[in-house]
C-alpha cells in the first residue's frame, strides 16, 4: 500500500502528499535555497518508490505540462505526443500524464520564455513638453516656465548666466535622466561657448531634479539655487536643451513681437482659461536679436500646443512648416545664432573643424612633398564617386571631394593629405568623415597624426588606424577616435595595394570635435523601399546585426520601419540584450548600462546636424510587467530564440525604446536619407558612477594653526540638501579620517555630521567633536542663529545702525543737559557758601 505522506527534502517535514505542491509554495528553506517560489507543475501528485518528493537543482518548474505538449502526428485518428522534458514520444495523452507523474514528479525546469515582447516607454504617444505637464496637472506659465513673481524679461546682462554655468544633479533625478542631460551638455559644448561644470559653491547654480514635469525659470534669476525639473518622461535630449535655453535667458519662439506675419493662433480651439500661454511680448520684454522667425526652432510650441480637441491651434503661414513646429530633435540653426548672439560667442568649445571641400582652398589642407602622388580635388570619377557626398548632385556647378587615384602607379604609392594645425583641449577627439573606394579590397586609407611638441618641434606621426575593404558602390561613415593632448595635424595618407584598380579612394564631409566617438554604426540601405513596402507592426521590423558594449554586453537594436500597428507612420526604434560570449562572466541583471541610439542627420557640418537620439538605461531592478522576471536579466533567461540571417541561433530579451522615435513627416525633413541610406549610431556605456551623490555643498570652513583666519577648504562630498519639494534618495556620505593624521601647519577639514539639524540650506560640519552650523550667505542677506534659523540683511543692518546712532544722540543730548543743570545747581549752591571754585577743583569733582 502506497504511502499517504512524504519528507520535504529542504526542511524533512512530513507533507501529505495531497499537501506537497502548496508547502513548496510556502517552505522558507526551499525559497532561500533556489532564491525563487516554487510553483509545482498542475499534474496529479504521486510518489516515488521511498515514498518521498523527489526534485533536481534545476531554475523553475514548467507550470502545466499538459500544454506543453507537442504533438507528433496522429494514427488512425489518436493524435501522438512528445515529453516535454525527457524527450521520449509516442505516448498518448493519458500515458503521457502517466509517464510525467511517475518520472518526473516535482522536477524542476526552466520555463519556455513567452515570445519576446517591446516596452513602449512613451506608451505609443510622442509626448510632447505640454503634453506631460498637462497631464500633471501643472499650471505654468506658457505650460513650463516657472515665475517666482512679475514676468521678468531677458533683457539685461544681469539675466545671463557666466559662461561657464554651476549645476547640481540631485539624487531624486531618474539614472537615464541623468546621463541624458550630460549629453545634452556636451550638445552645448559642440554648438557653442556655453559650459556647465558641477557646482563647487558658487552664488547662483542651476539644480537640476525630478519634479512634477518638465520646467523651468527664464534667465539667471539671482536666487542662489535655481531649480529645474527634468520629471518623469522628460528624459529627452531636445527636452533637456528646452529647458536649459530657457534658464539661459530665452522664452518660446511663437511669443516673439513679430510673431503674427510667420503664425495664426486659433483662439477658439484652446482650452479655456489656457489663452494667456499664446501671448506676445514687446521688444522691451524680449529680443529676438536679429534672427529671423523660426519655424524650426527647438522653443516653438507644436501645432497642437493647449489645443480642446483635434484642430491644431497654430496655423503656419507657411502651409509646408505645420508639421515642421514643435520639433524637439535638438537645436535648430537659428536657436544657436540667437544664443550664440546672446553671450557673445565666437566659436564653440568642443568644435575643431569640418570641410565639404566646396572651396579651392580645401579648408586649409596641405599635400605632402613625402609621398609619390597627390589626392585631387573633384566632382566625380568615372569609377565612381559620380557626385560628392555634401550635395549628392543637386547643386550644379558645386559639390567637391578628394580623390586618390590608385587605377595608376605601382603597388605601394602614396598620397599624403594633411589638415591646419590644430590645437587641442581636452585630450580626446573624434574625427568622422565619408570614404568611397571605387579601386581595390587591398588599397588602404591610413590614418595619422602628427604631434608637434618642444621636443619635436617638426612633428612626429603616430599611426591611428588603418581602412580597407572592398569597393562599394556608396559613400560610407567611418568615424575614429584620436588622443592627443598636444597641436597636431590630421594626416590622410592613401596607398596603392597590388590588385587591378579602375578607381581610388575618395574622401569627403571631414568633422573633428573633441566628442567621443559612437561605439557602433548601422548602416541601413535601400531605405525608401522600406519605408514603401515595410509592413506596421513585427513584419515591418529591420533587426541589427550582434553588438558588444565596452563592458562585454551583447546587444541588438530593432527598427520599425512603419512603426507599429497602434501607432503606424513612425519609426520605432527598441534596444535588446541577447545572448553573447561573455555571458557567463557578466553581472546580471545588466546594471545601469545607458544604450543611445542616434539617427544621424547627416548635414556635412557637425554643428548644424539635428540627429535624433533615444537612450535606454538597464535599471537591474525594473520587472517585466506583472511577472517576477527582471527585464534586464539574462536573454537565455528572459527572451525568446531568434536567428541571425546566417541560420544562427541566438537568444534575444525583451525590447525596450519607443514606438513614436520620429514621424515620416520629420524624417523627410532633414538629411536623416542620403543616397538611399540612413546611419544609426549605437553607443553603450556604463553610468553607474552617476549613483553617487554629486558633491554640491557649500565648501566648509578651514582652520588653520598659523593664522587666526578662516579659508574655504576643499569641495565636500556630501548629499546636498534637496530644495523644497524634491526628496534625496541616497544618504547622506561620511568621510573616514582612518590611517591618516594632520601634520602641524596643515589644514584640518572638518567633517559632516551625520545629521543635519541646520535650517536654511544650512550646513553642518563637527568643530571639536561638537555639531556646528555653516550658515549660507549673500551678498546683502545671511543666515544665523544656533540653526541658521534667523535672517539678516543689509536693510535690517542700516535700519540698527541709524537706530542705534539716534539712540546714542538722544542719550548723549540727554547726558549733556542733565550735566548742564547739575554743575548750574552746583556752582550757586558753593556761590551762597562763599567757596571759591578752580579748574583743577571742578575737573577732580567729574
Amino acid at each position: 500500500m502506497k504511502k499517504a505522506s512524504g519528507g520535504c527534502r529542504c526542511c524533512e517535514k512530513q507533507v501529505r502528499f495531497s499537501w506537497m505542491r502548496q508547502h513548496y509554495k510556502t517552505c522558507k528553506k526551499y525559497q532561500d535555497e533556489y532564491g525563487v517560489s516554487s510553483i509545482m507543475p498542475k499534474l496529479q501528485i504521486s510518489q516515488d518508490a521511498t515514498g518521498n518528493s523527489s526534485r533536481n537543482d534545476a531554475i523553475s518548474d514548467t507550470g502545466e505540462m499538459a500544454n506543453n505538449q507537442i504533438r507528433q502526428g496522429e494514427t488512425s485518428g489518436h493524435p501522438t505526443f512528445k515529453c516535454p522534458l525527457c524527450q521520449e514520444a509516442n505516448f498518448t495523452r493519458q500515458r503521457l500524464l502517466d509517464h510525467c507523474n511517475n518520472r518526473h514528479l516535482y522536477q524542476i525546469v526552466p520555463v519556455p520564455a513567452p515570445e519576446t515582447t517591446e516596452i513602449d516607454i512613451d506608451g505609443g504617444i510622442d509626448q510632447d513638453i505640454f503634453d506631460i505637464n498637462e497631464a500633471l496637472g501643472l499650471d505654468l506659465f506658457e505650460g513650463d516656465i516657472k515665475l517666482p513673481g512679475e514676468r521678468n524679461s531677458i533683457i539685461g546682462d544681469n539675466y545671463r548666466w557666466p559662461h561657464v554655468v554651476p549645476y547640481v544633479l540631485e539624487d531624486s533625478l531618474e539614472m537615464n535622466a541623468k546621463g541624458v542631460i550630460l549629453k545634452a551638455f556636451e550638445q552645448y559644448r559642440l554648438k557653442t561657448c556655453i559650459d556647465f561644470k558641477p557646482w563647487e559653491g558658487e552664488k547662483n547654480y542651476i539644480s537640476v531634479f525630478k519634479g512634477s514635469g518638465c520646467w523651468s525659470s527664464v534667465g539667471n534669476m539671482q536666487m542662489g539655487l535655481q531649480q529645474l525639473s527634468i520629471g518623469a518622461s522628460c528624459d529627452r535630449i531636445g527636452t533637456i536643451q528646452h529647458e536649459f535655453l530657457h534658464a539661459l535667458g530665452f522664452w518660446h519662439e511663437q511669443s516673439r513681437s513679430d510673431r503674427d506675419d510667420y503664425v495664426s493662433i486659433i483662439w477658439d480651439r484652446i482650452q479655456s482659461g489656457k489663452g494667456h500661454n499664446f501671448n506676445k511680448y514687446d521688444d522691451k520684454k524680449s529680443d529676438f536679436l536679429n534672427v529671423p522667425y523660426d519655424y524650426n526652432s527647438v522653443m516653438h510650441y507644436s501645432k497642437t500646443a493647449f489645443r480642446n480637441g483635434t484642430e491644431p491651434t497654430i496655423i503656419t503661414n507657411i502651409p509646408e512648416f505645420i508639421d515642421v513646429i514643435g520639433q524637439r530633435m535638438g537645436f535648430s540653426e537659428y536657436d544657436l545664432q540667437k544664443l550664440n548672439r546672446l553671450y557673445n560667442c565666437t566659436s564653440s568649445l568642443s568644435f575643431m573643424d569640418t570641410c565639404s571641400f566646396e572651396l579651392e582652398n580645401v579648408c586649409g589642407m596641405i599635400q605632402s612633398s613625402d609621398d609619390n602622388s597627390d589626392w585631387q580635388r573633384l566632382s566625380q570619377v568615372p569609377a565612381g564617386p559620380n557626385t560628392d557626398h555634401t550635395n549628392m548632385g543637386e547643386c550644379k556647378d558645386s559639390g567637391y571631394f578628394m580623390h586618390f587615384d590608385t587605377s595608376a602607379g605601382g603597388e605601394g604609392s602614396t598620397a599624403v593629405l594633411e589638415s591646419r594645425i590644430l590645437y587641442p583641449k581636452r585630450g580626446f577627439q573624434c574625427l568622422q568623415f565619408y570614404l568611397y573606394n571605387s579601386g581595390n579590397e587591398s588599397d588602404q586609407l591610413n590614418v595619422w597624426v602628427r604631434e608637434y611638441t618642444s621636443a619635436n618641434p617638426n612633428g612626429t606621426l603616430r599611426f591611428i588606424k588603418e581602412i580597407k575593404g572592398s569597393p562599394e558602390t556608396y559613400w560610407q561613415l567611418h568615424h575614429v577616435s584620436l588622443n592627443v593632448t598636444s597641436k597636431f595635424r590630421v594626416v590622410f595618407q592613401g596607398v596603392k595595394g597590388s590588385g587591378l584598380s579602375n578607381g581610388g579612394l575618395s574622401i569627403d564631409d571631414i568633422n573633428l570635435s573633441e566628442t567621443q566617438c559612437p561605439h557602433h554604426v548601422w548602416h541601413i540601405r535601400n531605405f525608401t523601399q522600406l519605408l514603401n513596402t515595410s509592413p506596421a507592426g513585427k513584419g515591418g521590423a529591420v533587426y541589427s546585426p550582434p553588438f558588444y558594449s565596452s563592458e562585454g554586453y551583447a546587444f541588438q537594436v530593432s527598427l520599425y520601419v512603419n512603426g507599429t500597428i497602434d501607432s503606424p507612420f513612425n519609426l520605432g526604434i527598441y534596444l535588446s540584450l541577447i545572448s553573447g560570449a561573455n555571458d557567463d562572466q557578466l553581472k546580471w541583471p545588466c546594471p545601469w548600462q545607458q544604450g543611445t541610439m542616434i539617427l544621424l542627420d547627416q548635414h556635412p557640418d557637425i554643428r548644424q546636424q539635428m540627429s535624433n537620439q533615444r537612450s535606454i538605461t538597464t535599471d537591474p531592478l525594473k520587472l517585466s510587467g506583472s511577472s517576477s522576471n527582471y527585464i534586464w536579466d539574462r536573454p537565455d533567461k528572459v527572451g525568446s530564440e531568434a536567428t541571425f540571417p546566417n541560420g544562427t541561433k541566438y537568444m534575444r530579451g525583451p525590447g525596450v525604446g519607443t514606438s513614436a522615435f520620429l514621424t515620416h513627416e520629420r524624417l523627410r525633413s532633414r538629411n536623416f536619407i542620403k543616397e538611399d541610406g540612413v546611419y544609426i549610431l549605437l553607443t553603450m556605456e556604463d553610468i553607474s558612477h552617476l549613483l553617487s551623490t554629486q558633491p554640491s555643498i557649500l565648501p566648509p570652513l578651514v582652520t588653520t594653526t598659523s593664522a587666526s583666519t578662516t579659508k574655504p577648504g576643499p569641495r565636500p562630498t556630501a548629499t546636498t540638501k534637496p530644495p523644497s519639494g524634491t526628496k534625496t534618495t541616497t544618504t547622506a556620505s561620511t568621510t573616514s579620517t582612518t590611517g591618516s593624521t594632520t601634520q602641524p601647519g596643515e589644514p584640518e577639514v572638518p567633517a559632516f555630521c551625520s545629521d543635519n539639524p541646520c535650517e536654511n540650506d544650512g550646513v553642518c560640519v563637527m568643530v571639536n567633536r561638537a555639531p556646528t552650523c555653516r550658515c549660507p550667505a549673500g551678498d546683502n542677506w545671511w543666515y544665523m542663529g544656533e540653526k541658521c534659523e534667523r535672517k539678516g540683511s543689509t536693510q535690517e543692518n542700516t535700519v540698527i545702525a541709524v537706530s542705534s546712532t539716534i539712540t546714542v544722540f538722544v542719550v548723549m543730548l540727554i547726558v549733556t543737559i542733565t550735566t548742564a543743570v547739575c554743575l548750574k545747581k552746583k556752582y550757586k549752591q558753593r556761590k551762597e557758601n562763599k567757596e571759591s571754585v578752580t579748574l583743577e577743583e571742578t575737573k577732580t569733582s567729574f
